[in-house]
């Protein structure tokens, strides 16, 4: 089985990333999981994952020099592939070779979480969530983020690709943010899976190069990450279907 997530947001700051490894360490709990960092431009999971100091990335892969399995780290119970932060690995990786990552990648793991870009605004940046099964939209309860969350759905749906659930993250007045999900709701069409509080631990957990639910496994924030993984299900794929699927994945004519 596997199944292939889009985490992606529409917009920068709202904590996709940290969202991402924290799914990812929860759902480890169940699943073999594979955490991507499809955010070739703008890359920064591997500061989260305790992977700064590697030299080989998905860059290198994009670029045609090595195998995916060469640029794959077991961390934190998950098998993390990070890309680089060089200009000049960017400029030598060809994102589109991105369909042909992921399809690699299925045959033998159960859940892929791609970290997609934060803005839409290229066919590469797009790619991500128009080739996974089903998109997590991590959203702060802020009408920028609510709107740009939206275009995320709309190019998901628009390459049939499902919306899983809304995230909501840092969440700062508990006492509005039901209010904030029943009218978001209207507009979206998948479930809210829950909320995630504001968190100092967040920060620190960044700042140490650990995944929140390593660096601070009990705060709010962690709990609350490990309930919207329980709350989301995984739907089983078979792994060919999907390798298949990828690697015939039509590259978006307009961002």
């Amino acid at each position: 089985m596997v199944e292939v997530f889009a985490v992606a947001s529409g917009k920068g700051g709202t904590g996709k990333t940290t969202s991402t490894v924290a799914l990812g360490m929860a759902l480890a709990q169940r699943y073999d999981v594979t955490v991507v960092d499809a955010d070739t431009g703008m890359a920064n999971l591997l500061f989260h994952a305790g992977l700064s100091d590697v030299e080989t990335t998905l860059h290198d892969v994009l670029a045609d020099k090595v195998a995916v399995t060469e640029a794959a780290y077991e961390r934190f119970g998950m098998t993390v592939v990070p890309c680089g932060t060089s200009l000049e690995g960017f400029r030598d990786s060809d994102p589109t070779r991105l369909r042909e990552v992921v399809a690699t990648l299925a045959a033998d793991t159960d859940v892929i979480l791609l970290d997609s870009p934060p803005a839409l605004d290229s066919r590469a940046a797009v790619l991500p969530v128009v080739m996974a099964d089903r998109a997590v939209v991590v959203l702060q309860p802020t009408i920028p983020a609510i709107s740009d969350g939206l275009k995320v759905q709309e190019y998901a749906t628009s390459y049939d690709t499902g919306i899983a659930g809304l995230l909501f993250n840092k969440v700062r007045d508990e006492d509005s943010i039901d209010e904030v999900v029943t009218k978001t709701e209207r507009y979206f069409e998948g479930p809210t899976l829950g909320s995630v509080p504001e968190s100092d631990c967040a920060r620190e957990a960044r700042r140490a190069g650990r995944p929140l639910l390593a660096h601070a496994p009990d705060c709010p924030a962690a709990e609350a990450y490990r309930s919207v993984a329980a709350s989301l299900s995984v739907r089983e794929g078979e792994s060919d279907d999907v390798a298949d699927r990828f690697r015939s994945a039509v590259i978006p004519e307009r961002p």
